[in-house]
């Protein structure tokens, strides 16, 4: 065993690794015990981390990079997740939530520094008691790198308060989010719940308004000034069912087989006529079973961008998409819409066509197995520049800049929604992003954890009460008044507060807890408006007061 007691002494890169892996295998372990249903999870890697740092030492160079790489890789993952539905989380209600969370993060903010005015605790231990407070790992992370730059000395002492104020910080936000559930999670108010206006809707109607006979259906959608698709088509005069195209002329009592966007549905049937209850086996049947439906897979990278317009499927292959489905979300097909690798097609015709279709978009899910790893580094070097620009701002003694946290969750976000424009394959499986962000947030808390350890005893002893008391302060204080607004002043549901609540807190344990509170999907919604816009002012609002506090 003299090997290994070398090598606990040799403070060599293999025992840097073994302790960073002994550090992250341990919290997991801990982390899968539940208590009552509740655990904290990855988070108590970072406990584990600061008892092994209490006794081991790891060189400070090695944490700085796998800290810092951690967090690249965690905030560039969450920008690939949320960055296809950011900007349009801005609209309606999404308006609303996200001014919500501004106020919070303000809040949060304001809070923390009176407590600074009036007991004098150190503005810059505040800040690590903040990050913890919100349960915001990133912010913690910029704040760091933000003091180590400005000052050039390591910036642990701020994962302290960071690790002392973060268990209330998830606990305070799920007790609050029982008494909104206890309080309102029963009611049911068309005021508070939102309708989802881009659901697709399928159904059948018949040609009943004699204005339509002898009309291409191409006219027909011009006139209703409505995006629809008709897959199938049932002549009523020779009794037979085609897949028609813009050119197809329609007439009086023909049968239609429709989707389109459910708040479309209503003016199409009233131009059109009337709905039948028909459902696909009654089609099967009028047809004998000579069209298929099948989904097809995009694998095809020379298939990404382009649109269906440029694609002139229906012209070329006698096959009528349907719709497209794209994580998870049913879209219908126009001729502006934009394919994407891993998107999902419904493609309707012969079985012939359709799989001829299916070679044409590649349709092979070994293919989407294959990682495209070049979007993922070029973003992280741009996202690394981009972090790396100073910005001035008045008042502040140092330049402020996006930092390792910032650039790359900005990028990473702009790719997943831009990408496809600049020909960028931006597709990766959820269990790839899953892998990435769950890699990057546990090396970056490992070596938080043991950069933290020394002294961190003793730090706790000293102070850790009144810490923890401020966490709670800066924790329950905004959010009880925030949700307050939301409830009375903008009569949002307790779904919609919940969601809200762990996305403004980016507190995945909370979103756990709402989802099983709420089976309409509405809190998730509301975490994912809420997410992206937060995690970057949360970044920023962390750099900002530790400049504040040199």
């Amino acid at each position: 065993m003299e090997w290994f007691f070398k090598l606990l002494s040799s403070g060599s890169v293999a025992y840097s690794l073994l302790l960073l892996s002994f550090t992250i295998v341990a919290g997991l372990a801990i982390g899968n015990v539940k208590f009552k249903g509740f655990t904290l999870g990855v988070t108590w890697i970072l406990f584990v981390g600061i008892f092994v740092g209490n006794f081991y030492q790891v060189d400070s160079h090695i944490l700085h990079f796998v800290k810092e790489f951690g967090l690249i890789l965690f905030v560039y993952s969450i920008g690939m997740q949320v960055g296809p539905s950011f900007f349009s989380s801005f609209r309606s209600g999404g308006i609303h939530l996200n001014l919500m969370a501004v106020g919070l993060v303000c809040l949060n903010v304001l809070a923390a520094y009176l407590i600074y005015c009036i007991t004098g605790e150190d503005l810059k231990n505040m800040v690590g008691i903040l990050s913890g407070a919100v349960t915001n790992t990133p912010g913690l992370g910029a704040a760091q790198q933000a003091y180590s730059d400005a000052t050039g000395n390591a910036s642990n002492f701020l994962a302290a308060g960071y690790a002392i104020a973060y268990p209330m910080g998830v606990v305070g936000i799920i007790i609050i989010l029982a008494v909104v559930n206890f309080l309102w999670g029963k009611e049911t108010s068309s005021q508070s719940e939102t309708q989802d206006k881009s659901t697709v809707e399928i159904y059948t109607v018949q040609i009943t308004n004699a204005a339509l006979d002898g009309m291409t259906l191409g006219k027909l959608k011009q006139t209703i000034g409505k995006n629809f698709v008709v897959t199938r088509l049932h002549k009523a005069a020779v009794d037979v069912v085609k897949v028609p195209n813009d050119d197809t002329v329609l007439s009086f009592n023909d049968k239609m087989y429709v989707i389109s966007n459910q708040n479309d549905s209503e003016a199409i049937k009233l131009c059109v006529g009337t709905r039948l209850e028909m459902d696909m086996a009654l089609w099967d049947k009028l047809d004998g079973g000579q069209l298929v439906s099948k989904r097809l897979v995009v694998t095809k990278s020379e298939m990404n961008g382009k649109t269906f317009a440029q694609l002139k499927i229906q012209e070329i292959f006698g096959v009528n998409i349907s719709r497209v489905i794209r994580t998870g979300i049913d879209l219908v097909p126009s001729p502006t819409l934009q394919l994407q690798v891993g998107d999902s097609i419904v493609a309707v015709g012969d079985e012939t066509s359709v799989n001829k279709l299916g070679l044409f978009v590649g349709n092979s899910n070994t293919q989407l197995d294959h990682p495209h790893l070049i979007q993922v580094f070029l973003g992280i070097t741009l996202g690394v520049l981009l972090g790396s620009i100073p910005f001035d701002i008045p008042g502040i003694p140092q330049p402020v800049k996006l930092g390792l946290a910032g650039g790359p969750l900005i990028v990473s976000i702009l790719i997943a929604k831009f990408g496809i424009k600049f020909n960028l394959v931006t597709y990766t499986r959820f269990s790839a992003k899953k892998m990435l962000q769950e890699i990057g947030i546990m090396l970056f808390l490992a070596a938080v954890g043991l950069g933290a350890g020394e002294g961190f005893v003793d730090t706790f002893q000293q102070v850790g009460l009144s810490w923890f008391v401020y966490g709670i302060i800066i924790t329950m204080v905004p959010m009880i008044i925030i949700l307050l607004i939301g409830r009375f002043g903008l009569k949002l549901s307790a779904a919609q507060l919940m969601g809200f609540a762990s996305g403004s807190t980016t507190n995945p344990p909370a979103l756990a807890f709402s989802n099983t509170a709420d089976t309409t999907g509405k809190a998730s919604l509301s975490y994912a408006t809420v997410y992206p816009l937060t995690m970057f002012l949360r970044v920023m609002s962390a750099q900002f007061l530790v400049l504040m506090a040199l």
